[in-house]
């Protein structure tokens, strides 16, 4: 797996998004209440980069991935595509600008209809668009077996004949198949056995090459975005903790959460030490999250000021930024009210 030199240019901006979901009260008639999946998150995509969204399990990775390309509108905040907003777009400008924008989602095994043939499910997307024929539409399917590593007899197979490797190829001949400029790739090796992981990765990375794609790579794998990926972010309950270019991030992480994080990155070098950062502690309601840094209940060099005063990104040096206090500090009027003193993440006092 090799690094590609990424053109400097914007592909995707992101500003202030956040993205909430209603839920139901308790009672028939109690006030509605809101899954706060993402909040004010902002970001860049360069074109021919991949671009890494790592956290743990619920934290909104997915859903930022979504909103990115249109499968999720934002509650608030702005998504442009190649300079235009994507939100802001007539129904079939929208449909237009969806289709330079793909997805390989993480189940091989339920994102393929088990009633369709491998040929129908690759050509799909052309078939939808109704503008190829029959054998046009036959002769792209095969060219993507190919590229993907599979034979062309395969395309009248069906994917309980497959196993998960390669019905994830399958998946990626589909997403390709209009050609798009942007792939996001939704941990797309975690449902697989681990002994096709790096198969499958290759298999990206040489598509990203031929094919001059950007991908956004989601994923809680740190050693495989370490390898992969030239800029990323570190979310956690909604918002970004750590962002930058990922050799500054893992050459000197900031966060303790990043910290935490990389601590548990099994490293092939046994005679290094190593010591492994244990969070005390469950992930916060996003229907409640905290007030301040939303990270302070499990922080183990959290302040008081983190309680009630939200941290900001601040850039730390070039291509890394971090959202904390330990490093961005406290005013002198918060050090004088105690704001830097530390306290227990448990006991909030």
């Amino acid at each position: 797996m090799t690094r590609n030199s990424p053109d400097p240019q914007p592909l995707l901006e992101m500003e202030n998004v956040s993205v909430n979901f209603p839920v139901k009260g308790p009672y028939p008639f109690s006030k509605k209440r809101w899954i706060q999946a993402v909040t004010d998150v902002s970001l860049e995509v360069s074109e021919g980069e991949t671009f890494g969204i790592v956290g743990e399990s619920g934290c909104g990775k997915t859903t930022l991935a979504n909103a990115m390309i249109g499968m999720v509108r934002p509650t608030a905040g702005t998504v442009r595509f190649q300079g235009v907003d994507l939100y802001a777009l007539k129904p079939k400008a929208f449909k237009e600008a969806r289709r330079e924008m793909q997805m390989i989602f993480q189940n091989p095994f339920s994102s393929l209809n088990p009633r369709f043939s491998v040929y129908e499910i690759i050509r799909e997307p052309l078939y939808i668009r109704g503008q190829a024929s029959e054998t046009v539409m036959k002769g792209e399917v095969r060219e993507l077996l190919k590229l993907v590593g599979l034979d062309e007899d395969d395309m009248y197979r069906y994917p309980s004949d497959f196993s998960g490797g390669q019905r994830q190829r399958i998946a990626i001949a589909r997403s390709i198949i209009l050609n798009p400029r942007l792939l996001v790739c939704d941990e797309p090796v975690s449902a697989l056995d681990v002994s096709v992981h790096a198969q499958i990765l290759n298999l990206l990375m040489d598509i990203q090459k031929s094919r001059h794609l950007t991908y956004v790579f989601v994923s809680h794998n740190l050693a495989v975005v370490k390898n992969i990926c030239q800029n990323m972010v570190v979310m956690y309950l909604g918002t970004i903790m750590e962002s930058g270019s990922s050799d500054a991030i893992f050459a000197n992480p900031l966060h303790p959460y990043t910290k935490a994080l990389l601590s548990a990155v099994l490293d092939i070098d046994v005679t290094k030490p190593r010591d492994r950062i244990l969070l005390e502690g469950d992930t916060p309601s996003p229907i409640d999250p905290p007030a301040g840094c939303r990270f302070w209940q499990r922080c183990p060099s959290a302040m008081k000021g983190c309680r009630t005063v939200p941290a900001e990104l601040v850039e730390v040096e070039p291509d890394h930024q971090v959202a904390c206090h330990l490093i961005s500090g406290f005013s002198a009027q918060q050090v004088a009210d105690g704001l830097h003193e530390p306290v227990s993440p448990k006991s909030g006092g």
